[in-house]
């Protein structure tokens, strides 16, 4: 049987993480749960104090296809690198043309810095020092690849 699941980034600001996401996945905020019109009203009528509102952050394909994602805010920074991370495929593969891809690339990862990305490394192919992918970091830290 089929499980569903969704992603989870801990993160420091959930609200900051999200946006940034959302710029990089054409993600759009999750829509508050059904019969309430904003989040603020269902955390209001839940008696959320106002402090922990950004406690968490959940962002879904506007499609409705693509997994959902949420942010929960945790005490603890980041320390070491992360095991998972997702690779944005913006080339459009290995059969385009290589001028193409790179071009691709650069365009979503310098949409990416401007949003608060910070780049780490240009990752050549293999045995090259051709462009395979870009290594970034979102604004807090959490490693990613434009590929």
């Amino acid at each position: 049987m089929k499980t569903n699941w969704t992603l989870t980034i801990d993160c420091a600001d959930p609200a900051v993480v999200a946006r940034f996401w959302c710029t990089a996945l054409g993600y759009t905020e999750a829509d508050p749960p059904s019969g309430w019109d904003t989040w603020e009203d269902w955390l209001t009528a839940l008696n959320v104090p106002e402090d922990e509102w950004n406690d968490g952050a959940s962002i879904s394909d506007p499609d409705g296809i693509l997994p959902s994602i949420s942010f929960l805010k945790v005490p603890e920074p980041r320390t070491v690198k992360n095991r998972l991370h997702l690779d944005l495929q913006a080339a459009g593969g290995r059969a385009e043309p290589q001028h193409l891809r790179e071009e691709r690339i650069r365009a979503k990862a310098e949409t990416l810095l401007t949003a608060g990305a910070t780049l780490i490394r240009e990752v050549p192919m293999e045995n090259s020092t051709t462009l395979d992918h870009l290594w970034l970091q979102d604004p807090e830290g959490n490693d990613f690849c434009v590929v």
